[in-house]
């Protein structure tokens, strides 16, 4: 008996100091954890305080994109950037800028051979397909699939696909300049003929170039003409056709679209005898009509340059004539933004991709201060986009509708872009313009570049 109450008070003793021992076992391993989450926590913070913002290099060129004279373009840039470090405080933007467009190319080349491009950088069209080829540009579609903040419906289908590759998309447009027609309406006007409508033809325009064309002096020799610098590649988009497939793997030059083409242009040109029209032609107010971009067509229509290059008649802008299978529009031109591959902040890159690109304040930027179309329906079909293509015409006129600008950047062809497509299109340009001038079969000999341009691709 004794023996067992002695039991039960050693037992009951024992397990009070092991109770006791594991309370302080618990008690010091709750400290333990504590202290070192907040040591953790301490050197996170003194990590973050020490290596500062995360900075992000911006790559760009200097000057305008639609090489024209603009004094305010450095503005964009500047602007963004600053809004941007605001709204975001942990990003700094490194500006990489300074180098003329004509350079922008080598100087993007050297930082890339030596893995010092920029995180984010302007892609000219001719170096696109380039470099999205080797893997230098990030592929865009996760981080814009995964960014409910993003939509991508919200840009013109057109611009978005000039930044596509393989069916991804690689770059993200900034802006965008379709080519539209000029129209001397003081020409017009004299001649007792109509501005043409939206969706006028090859036959309205083939009609309206005859009609003008004569000579007004008497002279023998024709001094009014029809039209200028209207190209065999108009002809051919406004006839719905594309010249190379979507990776430039392949011509398309001896199709039925490019045939009708050629022998409409030939015709049109078959107008004139000698002199041939130039554009100082139509800078003296003797042409009815002019393709121009429509970031000339900004330009030119605000002061003091519309003082400088056509004062003396009145002139607008309109939509190309469209061919038997084509739109009443021709090839779109657009400002690329991409992101490097090898960023190590790729989730700051993008979010200064997509401020660039898709913020609707700094896409109404693209108006105040360049002399492009924003990408973003929205803002170019707004009134405050009204406001801005008429600061500084006449009597503040606003002469382009905005629904119409639209549907021709929507209607645009976008030409793919390649390694081989400057020099390939050199060789075309040389053959086809012997075709329109010659008495040559032009059928066959389309059939013979079409062989001699795909070998040269396959090279």
């Amino acid at each position: 008996m004794i023996n067992s109450i002695y039991m039960k008070s050693y037992i009951t003793t024992l397990l009070k100091k092991r109770c006791g021992s594991l309370k302080i076992k618990v008690f010091h391993t709750a400290f333990s954890i504590t202290t070192l989450v907040m040591i953790m926590l301490a050197i996170f913070y003194l990590h973050q305080l020490n290596s500062g913002p995360v900075v992000i290099k911006f790559g760009d060129f200097a000057g305008s994109y639609w090489d024209i004279p603009n004094w305010q373009g450095y503005k964009f840039n500047d602007e963004a950037i600053a809004k941007f470090e605001t709204l975001h405080p942990g990003i700094k933007i490194k500006y990489l800028t300074g180098t003329p467009k004509n350079d922008y190319s080598e100087w993007l080349a050297k930082k890339i051979v030596k893995g010092q491009e920029p995180d984010v950088f302007c892609v000219l069209a001719g170096d696109f397909n380039t470099f999205a080829s080797i893997g230098i540009l990030k592929n865009l579609d996760d981080l814009m699939e995964n960014d409910s903040a993003f939509n991508i419906d919200q840009i013109y289908i057109k611009a978005v696909k000039s930044g596509q590759f393989n069916g991804s998309q690689y770059a993200l447009p900034r802006e965008v300049v379709p080519i539209m027609m000029f129209v001397n309406k003081s020409l017009l006007a004299k001649e007792k003929i109509d501005i043409p409508k939206g969706d006028w033809t090859w036959d309205d325009f083939y009609r309206i170039c005859r009609k003008v064309t004569k000579d007004t002096d008497g002279d023998g020799e024709i001094d009014q003409f029809g039209t200028v610098d209207f190209g065999w590649q108009h002809a051919v988009y406004t006839n719905g056709q594309q010249l190379f497939d979507i990776n430039g793997t392949r011509a398309m030059f001896e199709t039925p679209r490019v045939v009708e083409a050629i022998q409409f242009l030939r015709k049109l040109n078959q107008l004139n005898s000698n002199p041939k029209p130039t554009a100082d032609d139509f800078d003296n107010g003797k042409v009815a009509f002019r393709p121009f971009l429509f970031s000339a067509y900004r330009a030119y229509k605000s002061y003091p340059y519309r003082l400088i290059r056509y004062a003396q008649f009145e002139w607008e802008c309109i939509k190309l004539p469209r061919g038997t299978h084509g739109k009443n529009a021709s090839e779109l031109f657009s400002f690329m933004i991409g992101i490097s591959s090898r960023t190590s902040h790729p989730r700051e890159a993008w979010e200064l991709l997509k401020f660039l690109t898709y913020n609707k304040m700094i896409q109404k930027n693209v108006f105040k201060y360049s002399y492009g179309v924003s990408v973003l329906r929205q803002v170019t079909e707004s009134k405050e986009a009204d406001l801005e293509l008429s600061k500084y015409t006449p009597d503040k006129e606003v002469s382009v509708d905005k629904k119409v600008l639209g549907q021709v950047i929507e209607e645009s062809t976008v030409t793919p872009r390649f390694h081989k497509y400057d020099q390939a299109m050199e060789v075309a340009d040389k053959e086809i313009f012997r075709m329109i001038n010659d008495d040559i079969d032009i059928e066959s000999s389309l059939q013979k570049l079409n062989r001699e341009i795909n070998k040269f691709l396959k090279q």
